[in-house]
């Protein structure tokens, strides 16, 4: 499934839209505004879209998904970064899982550019969630509904295979997936509530993990006992200590 980034910037420049952006913006900047490092990567379904501009990282990545002469961004595909292996010191993927060919590859792509002992944060919709709900219901031709919806459990998986160690969740989306102007005008006050009684039921989570260092066993040599030298005194040597 690969989403044209027009789709997904035209629902995010809807009222709905809009306020799903402020309220993620939030929490993303509460999140990485205490890391620290030389280079943060946004990975997402467009590159038209900035979750890390208040990031204290001065080297700040995004690829844009096709040639843009206005913007003139690098392209790149999400699935074959052009980074160097162990290079990144922060990775931010904003529902890049939701929205993409292979979630596994994806995933697997953005692990192995991020250093070790490297900061991850993953922004998803939550399936059990209102949204989630709400999804059931709705056409799946539509933003954002068209998306995955991977389940906090199964994300969380996928995660321990590639060495990853959560260290936090935070939910976000208290609001109800409705387009009505007085229901979006509500979302901030929903959003505090929810955040501040930790409901889980948000209609996105904010997973932040950090990739694990290998640690590197020393391989000791096996030494060979040393024997034990018995001093043999000579048989004359002996007697003649008897004798005296």
């Amino acid at each position: 499934m690969n989403l044209a980034p027009a789709l997904f910037n035209r629902w995010y420049q809807t009222r709905l839209g809009l306020a799903v952006l402020e309220a993620e913006r939030a929490l993303v900047t509460s999140s990485i505004s205490r890391l620290f490092g030389y280079h943060i990567l946004q990975v997402g379904p467009s590159g038209d879209i900035s979750l890390i501009d208040d990031s204290p990282i001065h080297h700040k990545i995004i690829f844009a998904p096709s040639w843009n002469p206005t913007t003139k961004q690098t392209v790149a595909n999400n699935e074959e970064l052009p980074l160097a292996t162990d290079s990144v010191d922060v990775v931010v993927i904003h529902h890049a899982l939701d929205f993409t060919g292979d979630s596994h590859r994806l995933l697997r792509e953005v692990t192995r550019v991020l250093r070790p002992g490297g900061k991850m944060l993953i922004i998803g919709f939550n399936p059990l969630s209102y949204w989630g709900l709400w999804r059931i219901f709705k056409r799946r031709i539509n933003m954002p509904w068209m998306g995955r919806f991977i389940s906090k459990s199964r994300l969380s998986d996928w995660l321990q295979l590639l060495n990853l160690q959560i260290d936090s969740i935070d939910y976000g989306l208290h609001f109800l997936p409705i387009q009505y102007f007085r229901s979006v005008e509500r979302a901030p006050k929903f959003e505090k509530f929810g955040q501040k009684f930790l409901n889980p039921l948000g209609g996105a989570y904010f997973i932040l993990c950090a990739k694990q260092v290998t640690p590197i066993t020393p391989v000791l040599p096996r030494w060979k006992p040393l024997r034990t030298r018995t001093t043999v005194i000579p048989l004359a040597e002996n007697m003649r200590t008897k004798l005296h």
